[in-house]
């Protein structure tokens, strides 16, 4: 399985530190999170006055002589407690649920906004399956916490408090004798807290790694078929899926002995509490009364006592999934427009290069020279093809144009201004790509074929740039689908031929009617004379736009005013295809690689 590599901080925020960070979001909605606390905590705080009423009961209604109407006014009173607790947690309820979704939702739109200002380096080291669980999963856990884990949390610590007041109310040894059943607690709480922590932690990146393989699988599912992987890749899965399960169980093993303590040690101090509170009643030393409702109470503590236990959990389990997801949130951006951005007096689309080295950092943060002295101009209107043998750095060279990665060393200019002082919105919008791996998305043919176009374009003119887009990419099988341009073809449009797919890429290049056009093969998956009629009518619309297209094929040279030949990491020559061929030794070479590849080809539909 691929290795997928993501960033882990080497020493864990305190709670403290990730609550302080979330506070800026929860301050909103803090008054109705605040209702929701008020109503929880009076549902806890009747349900301790309960007990308190069975003690009245016992020591004035059923003695002696009681009235007997006094037993229907403790039993009206009762029931009337009741009803007020389930209002309050009715009431909770709706203080609590709307304003937790409205936070979840703030923190996955700015997650989602923070993810596409990332640059591409930080998506190649991440896996997608991680991102996605940190966008999903992760917040959803917060929503859970923020409308139940909490509120509760704080609440039943605080009726747990009360109710050990009430409790020495009735008799400070029985109290005392409470308490002291709490020493054992901390002690392993302390200890459960970290190991606790550390398993949810692992947990939950292993379940982003799977999410990673899944989806993996899904969109390589054609070649998984093809070759019969499908077996190897299951045993690769079930394996990391083994992996998860045992750090679930490692994980619900350490919830369940903590709870384990908490559960079973107040057990035990009421088995000893009713001994001696027995001794206490014989030596009149606590009424009757006391003893039952010193009882009483602590059966209502032994849910908060223990449900304190899985809300610590839960708060644990929420912490790490916040952890996450402010790694991604304080992932460093160094591609973003300038304070002071700067635009060209005159835009023409001339592309020059200067010095420009680049190199991509390995694991150790070094950076491996992959560009070490390209210098070359593109003049205005200009197609400039761009060979050389694979692995030469031509498609990193085509990146550096819109700022998709930054020059390690030199300029990349555009009418005479470094890239880098273009505010980023603005360049991006100048320059139109088509990549040879054609990416599209889940929606029409008409939104993908359109998404570079400038917004507040009318429909009629938006409707003449998808109709010429479509016909100079000789996209017209579009029209022909059930639903015309209209047609969702799925996810990364597997739903059309490779060909399809590149032709629709194509003509979303052709809509944006960019200044500056960068193409990398953008005619590799064409049969011969499909790609004919593409490359006569390219020849056309791209009149006035400055070219720049990474060549495989012959086909794609002769489309070009000048060729720029690549050889390692340095430009080393520029002319026309006819100069090169009769001045260049290695131009000589990398074309005759070319024909060969051409000539071997399969056609393509």
């Amino acid at each position: 399985m691929p290795r997928v590599e993501t960033t882990r901080t080497s020493s864990p925020a305190t709670l403290r530190v990730t609550l302080r960070r979330l506070a800026p979001f929860v301050k909103p909605v803090l008054p109705r999170l605040f209702g929701g606390f008020l109503c929880a905590l009076g549902a806890g705080i009747v349900a301790l006055v309960i007990p308190q009423v069975l003690s009245w009961l016992v020591n004035e209604v059923l003695q002696v002589g009681g009235a007997s109407q006094q037993v229907w006014t403790a039993v009206a009173i009762v029931a009337g407690l009741g009803l007020l607790e389930a209002f309050f947690i009715y009431m909770r309820r709706q203080f609590v649920l709307n304003p937790a979704a409205r936070v979840e939702t703030t923190l996955r739109t700015r997650f989602y906004q923070h993810l596409q200002r990332l640059p591409v380096a930080f998506h190649e080291r991440w896996g997608s399956g991680q991102l996605l669980s940190r966008s999903m999963s992760d917040l959803s856990l917060l929503r859970r916490w923020l409308a139940f884990g909490a509120i509760m949390l704080i609440v039943e610590t605080v009726t747990v408090i009360t109710g050990l007041t009430l409790m020495f109310f009735h008799s400070w040894q029985l109290g005392l004798l409470y308490l002291l059943g709490a020493i054992p607690i901390t002690v392993k709480a302390f200890r459960f807290r970290n190991d606790y922590r550390a398993a949810s932690r692992l947990s939950q990146d292993q379940a982003g790694d799977l999410a990673t393989a899944v989806e993996e699988s899904v969109h390589g599912i054609r070649v998984i078929k093809a070759f019969g992987r499908g077996r190897h890749l299951y045993e690769g899965f079930s394996s990391q899926a083994q992996t998860l399960r045992e750090t679930e169980l490692t994980k619900a093993k350490t919830l369940a002995g903590f709870l384990g303590i908490v559960v079973t040690v107040p057990q035990v101090v009421l088995g000893i509490g009713l001994v001696l509170g027995l001794w206490l009643c014989a030596r009149d030393e606590i009424s009757v009364g006391s003893l039952v409702a010193f009882f009483a109470t602590a059966a209502v503590l032994a849910r908060p006592v223990e449900g304190m236990g899985m809300l610590l959990g839960m708060t644990l389990t929420t912490k790490t999934a916040l952890d996450r997801h402010f790694e991604v949130m304080d992932a460093h951006n160094d591609i973003t427009s300038p304070e002071n951005p700067r635009t060209p007096e005159k835009l023409e689309g001339r592309v020059s290069f200067e010095h420009v080295r680049f190199g991509y950092p390995d694991e150790a943060g070094l950076a491996r020279p992959i560009l070490q002295d390209v210098d070359f101009s593109i003049r205005p209107g200009e197609t400039m093809a761009l060979v050389g043998i694979t692995g030469s750095g031509k498609t990193t060279l085509l990146n550096l144009v819109p700022r998709l990665h930054d020059v390690s060393a030199g300029r990349v200019l555009i009418d005479g201004l470094d890239v880098r002082e273009w505010d980023l919105d603005a360049l991006r919008t100048h320059i139109a790509v088509a990549f040879e791996d054609t990416t599209l998305f889940s929606s029409s043919i008409r939104e993908n074929v359109l998404m570079g176009v400038e917004d507040g374009l009318d429909e009629t003119a938006a409707q003449q740039r998808l109709d010429e887009a479509l016909d100079v990419a000789q996209a017209g099988f579009a029209r022909e689908l059930p639903e015309g341009v209209d047609s969702v073809i799925g996810e990364e449009g597997l739903s059309l031929s490779g060909g399809q797919r590149q032709r629709i890429a194509l003509a979303r290049a052709i809509a944006a009617k960019p200044r500056v056009l960068v193409m990398d093969d953008p005619l590799s998956a064409l049969d011969v004379r499909t790609e004919e009629a593409v490359s006569a009518r390219l020849r056309e619309v791209l009149e006035g736009t400055t070219t720049l297209v990474v060549a495989h094929r012959p086909s794609t040279v002769m489309l070009a005013d000048r060729v720029a030949v690549l050889r390692d990491g340095r430009i080393d020559a520029v002319g026309s295809h006819t100069h090169l061929m009769s001045t260049n030794e290695h131009y000589r070479y990398v074309i005759a690689s070319l024909d060969e590849n051409d000539s071997s080809m399969e056609v393509k539909v």
